[in-house]
């Protein structure tokens, strides 16, 4: 018995199981960052329209982006996209902390120098803050892509 196989196998086709690249999905973390920075450095403060515009708008492009790309599971991605985002933004946390918590003493240990135990309590908020708006945008990804996907017609 004797096997055939093709002279020129075709190579397996490579699948992004996020529908996007890893730089892509890092870039559009990236997205959210000027608001942190802004706001880490006291150029922005919370609940003016400026703040708000930078705060949605990257969740908003995040969702536009996997429901144009019609990536598999828009939820999955854009979580994805919020986790990265979370890391990012405790990063940028921590890089501006002299910033961020300037003159607040709740943050000084007794010699007036930032204390490592709030460094690392802010750690744990900024992952949900991230992992939350994350999910919050898959699941309006979903909705969006589960509502638009087109339907055989009825009988």
């Amino acid at each position: 018995m004797t096997s055939h196989t093709p002279a020129n196998p075709t190579p397996p086709v490579r699948r992004r199981p996020l529908g996007l690249s890893v730089l892509a999905l890092i870039g559009l973390a990236a997205l959210g960052l000027p608001r942190v920075i802004l706001h880490d450095l006291h150029i922005i403060e919370e609940m003016q329209p400026a703040s708000w515009f930078l705060a949605l708008a990257p969740v908003a492009v995040w969702i536009a982006v996997a429901v144009a790309k019609k990536v598999p599971n828009p939820f999955l991605t854009v979580f994805v996209i919020g986790l990265i985002f979370a890391v990012m933004l405790a990063i940028t946390h921590q890089l501006l902390w002299s910033s961020l918590y300037a003159g607040n003493p709740a943050f000084l240990d007794d010699s007036g120098v930032p204390g490592v135990i709030p460094r690392l309590a802010v750690l744990p908020g900024s992952l949900f803050a991230g992992a939350l708006t994350g999910a919050v945008g898959g699941l309006i990804a979903w909705g969006i892509q589960a509502a638009t996907r087109s339907r055989p017609p009825r009988p």
